[in-house]
């Protein structure tokens, strides 16, 4: 595996040679020593990416769409190798990262190296005697900083549409994952990317990344993480205004009516929180369910969720693995202390599991909370399998659940009504809502928040928008302008 920075085209040691360990989650073992990138390292990055930058944008965008679908035929050509290193690096389920995680990173790759070319400039009928065109032109040198529950499937959201509008890329994975995408930059090198067109610096936030959301040649940064980083990064952006683009948190409402078809609500409800442990801005994690339902739904739910296998992610048959770190798994049983102490009702889970195979590793059983919607655990991201149940009588009632928290990401409702569905997602304070199914994500479908949830989109014609700004072209083709001072 490789475990350097990648700049300009090359694998080289940080500057300090600072390293650290990345772990298995499964046991904390060792896995490698990753350099850790500091200043002088992003000094470096930016500068390549700059120098790449003059002929990666002038590049026939045909020709960039070429490299992104060979970096797709790449990942898939390496699927089972990224598949086993994400696993091992995450503590993602195998049978997830097989099935879920390398193919939507190709897939993406595929949309956007079909999109390079697509992108469009637009003619505006202005006055008489003039044309007036709009171009779209990439912004520059643009930072972007991937979070550590999914790094695989994000590298290829951040850079996939970076780069097929021309952009060059300095790219800070999480410290905690780095493997996968440094892989990844392995292969663009094996496909044959530019030198310096993309910049691979795994490093600590409050330095490398920090340090990138400050750099007076960054033009934009792209940030997924957690609200209170988000606000960080738009006070470090100020110093040359670049442009910033925020998916931060989220506390999904997960809303179940009474006319619902229970076996579709408790099996999606259950891949909403419990798929990736929870690990998911857009995870479902408030269950709102009619009160005609609750303990019919509330005992199946828990029975699924209770036969869940909890084992190592590299086992095939493992359903849910652990979280990602020792400090996540310290963080989701400190919100199982909170719910207690604010009189919630653990169903189920709550706990470390007693298989002594597991003890060493940062696991925690599917938890199952009721509380009210006004407490901390239905308010704060716990990011982890830590679900919360309230109850609803009217479907005013459950949209005033559903909009009662800051965040306004991702939400779910079940129901047959069709009347009700749309009007339900018509007036959910959310960038996503999905009825009858939960975290659907593709290429071609804008992601992201409103409030506290960020700004910006990830994917799709949006996400080219962002990376990307407008050029307004006036030419006087036939206007007769008289002397704005006659003499």
């Amino acid at each position: 595996m490789q475990t350097q920075l990648f700049i300009n085209g090359r694998f080289v040691s940080a500057e300090d040679g600072a390293t650290l360990a990345t772990l298995n989650p499964h046991d904390n073992s060792v896995i490698a020593q990753v350099a850790m990138a500091g200043k002088a390292d992003i000094d470096k990055a930016v500068a390549a990416a700059k120098a790449a930058f003059p002929k990666w944008s002038r590049m026939a965008a045909m020709d960039r769409g070429r490299l992104l679908l060979k970096l797709a035929d790449a990942i898939e050509a390496n699927a089972d190798e990224l598949a086993r290193l994400e696993s091992l690096d995450t503590g993602h389920p195998l049978r997830d990262t097989r099935g879920l995680d390398v193919p939507r990173t190709a897939i993406t790759f595929r949309y956007f190296g079909g999109m390079a070319d697509k992108l469009e400039g637009t003619v505006i009928p202005v006055e008489e005697g003039f044309l007036n065109y709009m171009l779209r032109e990439p912004i520059g040198v643009v930072g972007q900083v991937v979070p550590w529950n999914f790094p695989l499937m994000f590298t290829s959201w951040k850079m996939a549409p970076a780069l097929a509008a021309g952009n060059c890329i300095v790219m800070k994975p999480a410290e905690l994952t780095p493997l996968s995408t440094l892989r990844i930059a392995e292969l663009m090198a094996e496909v044959g990317f530019p030198a310096g067109v993309v910049n691979i610096v795994p490093g600590l936030g409050h330095i490398a990344g920090q340090y990138i959301a400050e750099h007076e040649d960054i033009s934009k940064i792209a940030f997924t993480g957690s609200t209170a980083t988000g606000r960080r990064i738009v006070q470090a952006s100020a110093g040359n205004l670049k442009k910033v683009q925020l998916e931060l948190g989220g506390k999904g409402a997960n809303i179940v009516f009474g006319d619902a078809n229970l076996t579709a609500a408790v099996n999606g409800s259950a891949f909403a929180i419990f798929h990736n442990q929870g690990q998911a801005c857009i995870a479902g994690s408030r269950l709102v369910l009619h009160k005609s339902i609750e303990d019919e739904f509330i005992e199946k739910f828990a029975k699924l969720a209770a036969s869940i296998k909890l084992g190592n992610p590299l086992d095939i048959n493992t359903e849910m693995g652990p979280l990602t770190s020792q400090q996540q798994r310290d963080r989701v049983l400190s919100y199982c202390d909170v719910a207690r102490s604010e009189g919630g009702e653990i169903l189920l889970g709550g706990k470390a599991p007693s298989n002594p195979d597991l003890a060493n590793g940062c696991y925690i059983e599917p938890t199952i909370v009721r509380a009210k919607p006004t407490d901390r655990v239905s308010q704060e991201e716990v990011f982890g399998p830590f679900v919360t149940i309230s109850t609803f009588e009217t479907d005013e009632e459950a949209l005033a659940i559903a909009n009662g928290t800051e965040y306004g990401l991702g939400g779910g409702l079940w129901t047959n009504n069709l009347q009700r569905a749309h009007k339900i997602a018509r007036d959910m304070k959310s960038g996503m809502v999905w009825i009858n199914c939960y975290k659907r994500v593709h290429p071609g479908s804008p992601f992201g928040g409103v409030g506290q949830s960020g700004y910006g989109r990830e994917m799709g014609f949006e996400v080219m928008r962002e990376y990307t700004q407008a050029k307004s072209v006036w030419v006087n083709v036939d206007a007769n302008l008289p002397p704005y001072y006659p003499r």
